[in-house]
């Protein structure tokens, strides 16, 4: 949390969410610590702030004045930290990051060893997850900024590319398919496939790819799914079929000749990665910097 007052922040979170559990989940608070902030700031203004429904909460006539005013007071303390940073030269601040698979198991790393060197005094936590969880992560303001590697359209959010990356076919070194360097559709169509979940971005990313073939997604021998690209990269060691995944998590394999990794004849599968966070006033000059800095790290690699 911020120096800002933990009652007027907590109220402003169940305000905006209208829901006690996910405002817990964006503060990293317990239930029953979020219902007693509420309690006491209805106390200390002698009035309801929510009507209670049920399982349902919706603002009063004075809590709605209450969240507007509580946004400008939140706004003037987090343009308070960052002026104050700004003139002192120290970023300090806690940053939760979300990052789809490929990213944040084989990019973000990488980035987060370089960011921690220039700026010791913020903390980090990143979580890994297919994009369509990274995006409702950001919706539910429970992180602050995602890396994604799938198609992101959300109003809500700002969507900013990082850099480009290729999508391969792998294939264990004795699989018949490796003798192609570029392998036809129809061929890879009748081998069995691993392919990974839904919701996930390399799998969307490909469906995309392949619409504009004419060629259905499902129309692949899919015979296993999974939920990681290490999953999928196991599976395809073990010759069970071919998976498609990212050329930058092949590294590795490469070196030590595991997989091999070849394109589909006439389809290039190239796709952004993208740094997605919510278009809302509120973002501190810890995020601000990490973000800098991961672009200008995107760009160089």
């Amino acid at each position: 949390m911020s120096f800002s007052d933990t009652r007027l922040r907590v109220f402003h979170a169940v305000a905006k969410h209208l829901s006690f559990t996910r405002a817990a989940e964006e503060l990293n608070l317990t239930q029953p610590a979020i219902t007693f902030q509420i309690r006491q700031l209805e106390d200390h203004f002698d009035t309801r702030l929510f009507d209670r429904h049920h399982n349902r909460i919706s603002l009063t006539e004075v809590g709605a004045t209450v969240f507007d005013h509580a946004e400008r007071i939140l706004e003037l303390y987090h343009e308070t930290e960052k002026q104050v940073h700004a003139m002192t030269g120290t970023t300090r601040g806690f940053i939760k990051l979300g990052a789809s698979t490929t990213i944040g198991e084989y990019l973000l790393p990488t980035i987060l060893s370089g960011y921690h060197e220039l700026f010791p005094a913020v903390r980090v936590r990143m979580t890994v997850h297919n994009t369509s969880t990274v995006v409702r992560k950001l919706e539910d303001a429970t992180i602050d900024m995602g890396m994604v590697e799938g198609p992101v359209n959300n109003n809500n959010l700002t969507v900013l590319h990082c850099m480009n990356d290729e999508l391969v076919v792998i294939l264990a070194p004795h699989n018949p398919l490796a003798e192609w360097e570029e392998i036809p559709l129809q061929r890879l169509a009748a081998a069995p496939f691993i392919s990974r979940e839904e919701g996930s971005g390399t799998r969307a990313v490909v469906v995309d790819l392949l619409a504009a073939t004419e060629f259905p997604y499902e129309q692949f021998n899919m015979v296993l799914e999974l939920g990681s690209t290490e999953a999928v990269k196991c599976a395809v060691e073990s010759n069970v079929g071919f998976g498609i995944v990212s050329a930058a998590a092949l590294r590795k394999e490469s070196r030590l000749q595991t997989l091999v990794s070849r394109r589909i004849q006439g389809i290039p599968m190239i796709r952004q990665l993208n740094f997605v966070y919510p278009r809302q006033k509120f973002r501190s000059k810890a995020v601000e910097e990490f973000l800098q800095f991961a672009r200008g790290r995107c760009s160089g690699l």
